[in-house]
């Protein structure tokens, strides 16, 4: 009974052991900026979509709808014996897909070249010479013209 009590107490150390290990290796997953960046991501692109989708259900598909003749995709469907096939759904979710993908295409066009913009200005930015470089490097030319 003995012998049973001791290995369950050393199964239990093991196992602590073993979870304090998994602990602090999530921890450290957690803590890389890519993993909290990503899930930032994430939540913005929820948020993102659900505008990008008012956009498209509330204005422009009304506006296709005028231009067409007042038709709208959404009730478009196909029925076959008891099933309904709604590919008017489907056209509009193709729609929504196209938009925020083009949403997203300026954005990160925009910020590229913010970013370039600012890569550029570093570059230009000379770095300023000492007054010692300065008065040395006029030194050395003197020298040059007595030569």
């Amino acid at each position: 009974m003995k012998d049973k009590i001791n290995n369950s107490k050393e199964n239990i150390k093991a196992l602590e052991k073993k979870s304090k290990g998994l602990f602090e290796e999530f921890k450290t997953f957690i803590k890389r900026g890519n993993v909290i960046d990503l899930a930032v991501g994430v939540v913005i692109g929820g948020a993102f979509s659900t505008i990008v989708s008012s956009l498209v259900n509330d204005i422009i598909m009304p506006l296709v709808g005028i231009i067409i003749g007042g038709y709208d995709f959404t009730g478009l469907s196909l029925k076959v014996k008891d099933a309904s096939i709604n590919y008017g759904s489907f056209i509009q979710n193709i729609i929504n897909f196209l938009i925020i993908a083009f949403c997203i295409f300026i954005l990160v066009k925009v910020i590229n070249k913010f970013l370039h913009k600012a890569k550029e200005e570093e570059k230009k930015e000379e770095p300023k010479k000492s007054e010692e470089v300065i008065l040395l490097e006029e030194i050395r030319d003197l020298l040059k013209n007595k030569k």
